[in-house]
C-alpha cells in the first residue's frame, strides 16, 4: 500500500519531479523559500527520508548528495487511485462515483489513456457466430453459402 506524502513531502517531490534531474538539497531550499520560512536541515531532513521510503535515489557528489525521483509523479497517482480503490467493498460502484465527479476534460482524457493503453480491444469473435468451416477445404463459406 502507498502511502499518501505528507504536504512538505509532497511540496519537495513536486519540485523533484518537475524539474526532472538530480538536486541539491540548497537548491530545493532555496525555491522552498520563496514560498515561506524554511530550515537547511529540515529539507534535507524531509529529502533523507523521502529516500528512505525509497522516493528518492541518490549519489553523493563532494560533500554533498544529489536527489532524484525513482518513479514519476504520475506513478505515484495511480498507484494512490488503485489503493483507494482497492478499498472499495464495491470497486464497480467506486468507479461510478468516480466518473461522476471527474470534469469533462478528464473523461475524454480517460477515453485516450483506454484506448492508449489498450485496455478495452476489439472483442474476439465469438465462435457460436462463425460459419462452419467447409468439411472438406476447412475453409469458411462465405455469406451466400449459408
Amino acid at each position: 500500500m502507498v502511502r499518501q506524502l505528507g504536504e512538505l513531502e509532497n511540496d519537495i517531490m513536486t519540485r523533484v519531479w518537475q524539474w526532472n534531474r538530480p538536486v541539491t538539497v540548497r537548491e530545493v531550499l532555496q525555491d522552498l523559500q520563496s514560498e515561506r520560512d524554511i530550515a537547511y536541515t529540515t529539507v534535507m531532513t524531509v529529502l533523507d527520508k523521502l529516500y528512505r521510503k525509497g522516493w528518492l535515489r541518490r549519489d553523493q557528489v563532494g560533500r554533498a548528495y544529489r536527489y532524484e525521483p525513482v518513479s514519476s509523479r504520475e506513478a505515484y497517482t495511480a498507484a494512490l487511485m488503485n489503493d483507494a480503490w482497492a478499498t472499495s467493498d464495491n470497486p464497480a460502484a467506486a468507479l461510478v462515483h468516480f466518473f461522476g465527479l471527474m470534469s469533462p476534460e478528464q473523461r475524454e482524457a480517460l477515453r485516450d489513456a483506454l484506448r492508449v493503453a489498450a485496455v478495452f480491444p476489439d472483442p474476439e469473435p465469438d465462435p457460436e457466430r462463425l460459419p462452419d468451416p467447409h468439411p472438406d477445404t476447412g475453409e469458411t463459406p462465405g455469406p451466400s453459402a449459408r
